[in-house]
């Protein structure tokens, strides 16, 4: 006996502009996406990052809110998803960023947080010039989610349409 997985709240705040009372479309099969998975859909131009935590299934944008690298190549630990770019760690059950990425740059609160290296590694110097003064006012911005539903066998996801 199979048991249907749960949806993950949405953190208050964070749902993605028009997606509420947006129509629900089919986004994947719910065997396709097991606990500890992250699949990307695509619906028209838009990305979609379906994750299976610990808390249930989530939906965002499948991009860094920090340079908009795709999420769903990271990796997934309970609800904290790893940018695999700039190492940058976001809580999909809050939204918001445990570790800041290695540019370093602005939190969502605009507060700087300075570049760092992985443990073991030492930091890149960050020469002066219009690369760091652009890393410095770059803005890691909180995550925006989608409605999720379980129909069935299919997980489907609320999808704004222009």
């Amino acid at each position: 006996m199979t048991t249907t997985p749960i949806v993950a709240p949405i953190p208050r705040g964070l749902t993605a502009i028009g997606a509420t009372g947006a129509a629900f479309l089919p986004a994947l099969a719910v065997a396709e996406l097991p606990p500890g998975a992250m699949r990307r859909v695509t619906f028209d131009d838009l990305d979609v990052l379906l994750a299976h935590t610990s808390n249930g299934i989530a939906a965002i944008d499948d991009r860094c809110p920090h340079m908009s690298a795709p999420l769903s190549i990271g990796r997934l630990d309970g609800c904290i998803v790893d940018c695999p770019l700039h190492s940058g760690q976001f809580d999909l059950a809050s939204g918001e960023p445990t570790r800041m990425p290695t540019t370093g740059g602005l939190d969502a609160d605009g507060f700087y947080h300075p570049v760092w290296a992985p443990e073991g590694r030492e930091p890149k110097p960050d020469p002066p010039g219009l690369k760091a003064e652009a890393r410095r006012f770059t803005r890691v911005r909180r995550l925006r989610y989608y409605p999720v539903r379980i129909t069935g066998d299919d997980i489907e996801v609320a999808v704004p349409r222009a």
